[in-house]
């Protein structure tokens, strides 16, 4: 087996996206891919990449030390500490750029980079025409959000950790006269610490919201417009489409009876097929071209996911995010007709590595 047709792999060794990426070099017939740990790259540990082989970066997630060292010691599912979380993973991300050498990397590290700050993240979307809900300007806490609010005469927001992910620490704000109500998943423990929870639960005393959305604030916060999202048999829904190569090659809806959508909140996999229907054929070709302009934005990255809402009203797409590790969709087959059919994400994205031109790093 030649060099130019081996895989390394920045992982958490034996995690479940390691193990689905090396099932998917095996079934293309390729050596198992040679794992690089996250926790030596965060320690300073001395990392070797041979070169010529492609190497892929994959989330630090799915375990415990290695969330330490990113966040520092305490508990992993606190919604507090993601702006040092922020910085030990660009950190890291530096490190494995020095180490890669000649190695083809599948993924630009200042992408990834951009793609974990929701403010710069969003910024390069809106300078690329890229349609995006509205953002508020910056605010460093509860005051300054609801003073933010009143002048652009925003009653419903999202309000999210500029470095956050999977959900963590979102909260979905709606505000009228004498009323206000914050969903999301931080749970409040008997010290007044917030911590993430599967629970999607509601806070409606201001003093609660107010406690929520300034222990975030010194981590840097994203606030959007909250657009209405359409639903299909009354549910909400917004659409995960992993692309590869620039083509839209996966999409999987996710619905929820609460604003946040994810699948580990309780969110459920929705009818494609419905909802294709629903936005009709020139419609969800539009959905489809939207992604691959928000991935064009990070022509360095083999891979990206995205997540598209589709409006209430008229049915307009938007981005909501661009996610560097948004390919975790067990059993999940390629669009009939794509570059990947049949091929869940992993098995497209060795197909791409092997058979297209290697990204253009941009760091």
């Amino acid at each position: 087996m030649t060099p130019e047709a081996a895989f390394t792999v920045v992982a958490v060794p034996g995690g479940r996206r390691a193990a689905l990426f090396a099932a998917a070099c095996r079934g293309r017939g390729l050596p198992e891919p040679r794992v690089i740990d996250w926790r030596d790259v965060l320690r300073g540990s001395r990392i070797h990449v041979e070169p010529g082989t492609f190497l892929r970066i994959d989330s630090p997630g799915e375990d415990a030390g290695t969330a330490a060292l990113l966040r520092g010691p305490g508990d992993p599912a606190r919604v507090t500490g993601s702006a040092r979380w922020y910085a030990a993973f660009t950190a890291g991300l530096r490190r494995i750029t020095a180490a890669a050498g000649e190695a083809r990397m599948l993924s630009d590290a200042g992408e990834i980079a951009v793609m974990f700050d929701k403010r710069r993240c969003h910024a390069r979307l809106t300078a690329a025409g890229v349609p995006v809900p509205p953002a508020l300007p910056a605010v460093r806490g509860y005051d300054e959000l609801r003073i933010r609010m009143a002048e652009a005469g925003r009653s419903r927001v999202f309000v999210k950790p500029a470095h956050g992910s999977s959900a963590s620490g979102i909260v979905a704000l709606q505000v009228a006269p004498g009323r206000i109500k914050a969903v999301t998943s931080a749970a409040r423990d008997a010290h007044g610490e917030f911590h993430n929870s599967l629970r999607v639960r509601s806070y409606e005393s201001e003093r609660e919201v107010a406690a929520l959305v300034d222990a975030l604030a010194p981590d840097g916060l994203h606030v959007e417009a909250w657009l209405p999202k359409a639903s299909i048999g009354g549910r909400v829904f917004d659409l995960r489409v992993v692309v590869v190569a620039g083509s839209p090659t996966h999409a999987v809806v996710r619905t929820s009876r609460h604003p946040m959508t994810n699948l580990h909140l309780g969110g459920a996999r929705g009818d494609l097929r419905a909802v294709r229907e629903l936005l009709g054929e020139s419609g969800w070709r539009r959905a489809m071209e939207i992604c691959a302009e928000a991935a064009a934005c990070f022509p360095g990255s083999l891979m990206v996911g995205v997540d598209l809402l589709i409006g209430a009203a008229r049915r307009r797409p938007a981005v909501a995010e661009v996610n560097a590790f948004g390919d975790l969709l067990p059993g999940l087959t390629g669009l009939p007709g794509g570059p990947a059919e049949g091929l869940d994400t992993y098995a497209a994205q060795v197909a791409a590595a092997l058979t297209t031109r290697a990204p253009a790093c941009a760091t």
